[in-house]
């Protein structure tokens, strides 16, 4: 046997019994995801997406192939959901996708045109938004591009607060009755990589709370956070537990 070879085997050997132990090994489930029932949406979402839906304070631009005179850019869908255009006036497009408002531009302009062909390209998105608060750095709203989780939310906020508990951050979501849907989360073991299913994936309109001193009863701190510090409503709205609906007006001051 080659001398160099019989130096090194005793290691090779090693080496390929781990890997074996590896590929052997138990599968751990992750906790976090095996609690999503309780928290739905958490895990990673899947793709292609749904096709997305115009909410109010998106921008739109409206081109047609044949009559560019008409072409409008930058329409804002107002908190009504409506939108204003030459000739055919006001009309909702808050709820539809891009190729459904087309089509309805399409039949609304036939009266008016002899051959209408519109498209509806979005400008902007005024509803991915998450609201990140507590002891981050730069608390407000966060633009959600894509799939985020919670520390990529927090990041885009700064970064903890040297205060900051991130063993105890806490997640509002809307839940399908309008009442608020909450989850621990422990992201000090994602941050160490012993639980990366704390990290979870967030949805638009999610309030991601960092605390300072320990929760003890979330319950009661979720109805006073909502009733009492967030300024103004964050989506469709949140429902507190004593049946107080917070959504479709702005409220001001803390």
């Amino acid at each position: 046997m080659n001398p160099s070879v019989r130096v090194f085997l005793p290691l090779i050997l090693i080496v390929i019994a781990l890997c074996f132990m590896t590929a052997c090994g138990p599968v751990v489930k992750n906790s976090a995801l095996a609690d999503s029932s309780s928290f739905p949406g958490g895990e990673m979402p899947s793709y292609p997406l749904p096709e997305y839906r115009i909410q109010p304070g998106d921008q739109l631009d409206i081109k047609f192939f044949y009559n560019p005179e008409l072409n409008e850019l930058l329409i804002p869908v107002r908190p009504d959901g409506r939108i204003s255009l030459q000739l055919v006036g006001e009309l909702t497009a808050a709820g539809l996708t891009p190729t459904e408002l087309s089509r309805t531009l399409e039949e609304k302009y036939a009266v008016e045109l002899k051959k209408p062909q519109i498209a509806v390209i979005l400008r902007s998105f005024a509803g991915q938004m998450v609201f990140v608060d507590g002891e981050v750095n730069r608390a407000g709203l966060v633009n959600l591009v894509g799939a985020m989780t919670i520390l990529q939310s927090i990041s885009q906020g700064g970064g903890f607060k040297d205060t900051a508990r991130p063993y105890e951050v806490v997640v509002i979501r809307r839940g399908s009755d309008h009442k608020p849907i909450i989850q621990t989360v422990n992201l000090e073991k994602a941050i160490d990589g012993t639980d990366m299913a704390q990290d979870i994936f967030l949805r638009p309109f999610d309030i991601v709370y960092v605390p300072k001193s320990p929760i003890a009863n979330v319950n009661l701190w979720v109805y006073q956070y909502i009733t009492s510090v967030i300024p103004f409503s964050i989506g469709a709205g949140y429902t507190t537990p004593s049946g107080l609906f917070l959504g479709g007006t702005t409220r001001t001051g803390r």
